[in-house]
């Protein structure tokens, strides 16, 4: 069983096009699905349905099996059985640490039951501690412990990482999202941010206009985006206009081929800076900057053939510099038909 589902969910609010356009996703228990898209796509929209802020105008969502919306069915969200997680932490200024998680609790043990969990996210010493004595880190950590007290079945997360910084990030992110998988809860996490899309999530669904363009694992998507916008999303990308002839494509790196298109047909292809190889390949360009960025090297080469500047992410530097002339080629690339003009 599913422990969060969305079948066709449609909300609109107004005359204006949908929020969330007929949205299908699940989360199985103890799996981390992560919503990923610009501002405006519909993800926090998607977090409110789910935690019953919301209401769908078209669809249905169950949590752990049950109807909470759809078809005549709404339950609130105190008795859906989610947690709630912000950017913002959102804890209470005047209650400590224990008190706060605490909050919401019922029965003889809330202390111990808030103490337990305080210890569970490294926060056990500063249970006592209010807020503005605490980190960004360790609000954060007590925000988790608060959400996770009733035991939800569902946890709803919407950029909660986004305000520490990124080493910070990176380490209270991983942590949180272990325990809630060895929690066994079923996770929603809204982020803009790819990376740690990638870096979080065992499946990302990537949104736009309120619908799914692509949704599976974090390496699935980077390796086979589903369209120009989704490569675009998962990093800097290099683009070349190219015509297809003879089951090929004619770029400045030199051709690149284009199985199961034909001939004639107008293409974008799109190659991602580390698949830029500078010293071997089929075109050549002129180095004009190298920038060392700690582990790779940034290179901005212009090509020979004319058109915008590559930008090519090296493993070294090497012995390339600015000025020189080398031969460029590239490892791998994307091949995007364009679409014909309406009423052409």
């Amino acid at each position: 069983m599913q422990s969060l589902e969305f079948a066709g969910v449609t909300r609109r609010f107004g005359d204006i096009a949908p929020a969330v356009d007929a949205l299908s996703l699940s989360v199985a228990p103890g799996e981390v699905v992560c919503l990923l898209g610009p501002s405006g796509c519909g993800k926090t929209t998607a977090l409110r349905l789910a935690a019953g802020l919301e209401r769908a105008d078209g669809g249905e969502i169950h949590v752990a099996g049950n109807l909470v919306d759809g078809g005549g069915a709404f339950v609130p969200p105190e008795q859906r059985g989610v947690g709630l997680v912000f950017q913002d932490y959102a804890l209470f200024p005047h209650l400590s640490a224990r008190q706060n998680v605490m909050f919401g609790l019922r029965g003889v043990d809330r202390a111990a039951v808030a103490d337990e969990l305080l210890d569970r996210v490294g926060m056990g010493r500063l249970a006592d501690a209010y807020p503005h004595r605490l980190s960004g880190g360790e609000q954060q950590r007590v925000a988790l412990a608060r959400a996770l007290a009733p035991r939800p079945t569902v946890m709803l997360m919407d950029e909660p990482f986004s305000g520490l910084d990124f080493r910070l990030r990176d380490r209270i992110g991983e942590e949180s999202l272990a325990l809630l998988r060895e929690e066994g809860t079923a996770t929603l996490l809204v982020t803009h941010d790819s990376s740690e899309a990638m870096r979080f999530a065992d499946r990302v669904v990537l949104l736009r206009a309120g619908r799914v363009v692509q949704q599976g694992p974090p390496a699935e998507l980077y390796a086979r985006p589903a369209d120009l916008g989704a490569a675009e999303f998962f990093s800097e990308i290099n683009v070349l206009d190219g015509v297809v002839a003879g089951g090929a494509v004619a770029t400045v790196v030199g051709p690149v081929a284009a199985p199961g298109l034909p001939d004639g047909a107008t293409v974008k292809v799109v190659i991602r800076p580390e698949s830029v190889i500078v010293g071997r390949g089929g075109g050549a360009a002129t180095v004009e900057s190298v920038r060392a960025m700690g582990p790779w090297t940034l290179a901005v080469l212009k090509p020979d053939g004319g058109g915008a500047a590559l930008r090519a992410r090296l493993s070294s530097q090497g012995e390339i510099s600015v000025g020189q002339r080398v031969p460029i080629g590239v490892e791998s690339c994307f091949i995007f038909r364009q679409e014909r003009p309406r009423g052409g």
